[in-house]
């Protein structure tokens, strides 16, 4: 999964009285945005759609709406997403220099976990929390035995380069140490030309903002050790990358970036 886990509930009038108002709010933007369709939002609305993929994400994370429901939400508003984007006719897939290998100074052989066999897609549900075990990503682990964030050999913190270009779509800045979510300090990106969304995960320091467009090779973080799992000792530091792509009905698919990672330009 995308590295969230159900939040610890608690039984105090307060935290039931937010999480009551939380879950009122959620739904009732997403039942908002269940109403449009993308004649009627204009094009420079992007900041509205990034609001509504957050608030599905965290619906889903604190087990708040149905995965039917979740998929529903999901569903229309990346298609207004990919209608405000999504143009094939400027795609270059060709193009050698399409992917930048996500981490600055490191080669996809020595940084990529397991050389790929960490890949599982196999029963994964974006949608439904209690759906576990796959794995649909991969892990790219720098020199970092020290686990301080800083690259063993430079003695700098590490890049995290855009993998392709695209829009960024959420991002979280404020993961603490004492959480027990998962993905840490995240990014999402929309490639329009792919028509699928790259999740970074486990980052230091986030650089980019909802609405921002990014070029492949773009710094958009540095490599960290946020994340429930992520930040214990038994972890070596790396970044989780995956790709979900959308179908014909705009769900998400997992999608296997091994070959392109392997074939990706390097920035030194």
């Amino acid at each position: 999964m995308l590295g969230f886990v159900r939040n610890k509930m608690s039984f105090s009038g307060r935290k039931l009285f937010e999480s009551s108002m939380k879950r009122i709010i959620g739904l009732l933007l997403i039942v908002g945005m269940a109403g449009w369709n993308t004649q009627t939002i204009p094009e420079n609305n992007m900041l509205m759609y990034s609001s509504t993929f957050r608030q599905i994400q965290e619906d889903i994370r604190d087990c708040v709406i149905t995965p039917d429901s979740a998929a529903r939400a999901w569903q229309e508003n990346m298609r207004n997403i990919r209608a405000t984007f999504h143009n094939g006719d400027t795609c270059r897939m060709g193009d050698s220099t399409y992917f930048v290998f996500p981490i600055k100074g490191y080669t996809p052989q020595k940084s990529i976990g397991g050389r790929g066999m960490g890949y599982r897609a196999e029963g994964f549900d974006l949608f439904d929390m209690d759906v576990r075990g796959s794995h649909p990503a991969h892990d790219l682990f720098v020199f970092d035995r020290n686990q301080d964030n800083i690259d063993d050999r430079t003695w700098k913190p590490i890049d995290v380069l855009a993998f392709t270009s695209g829009i960024v779509v959420a991002a979280e800045k404020d993961w603490k140490y004492d959480s027990d979510l998962r993905g840490g300090n995240w990014i999402w990106i929309y490639d329009p030309c792919l028509d699928g969304l790259f999740y970074y995960a486990h980052n230091n320091v986030v650089f980019v903002e909802p609405g921002q467009w990014v070029n492949a090779g773009d710094k958009i973080s540095e490599m960290g050790r946020s994340g429930y799992n992520a930040f214990k000792k038994r972890s070596p530091t790396h970044l989780h990358l995956m790709f979900l792509k959308l179908n014909k009905d705009a769900l998400p698919e997992p999608g296997d970036t091994y070959d392109w990672l392997m074939n990706s330009i390097i920035k030194q």
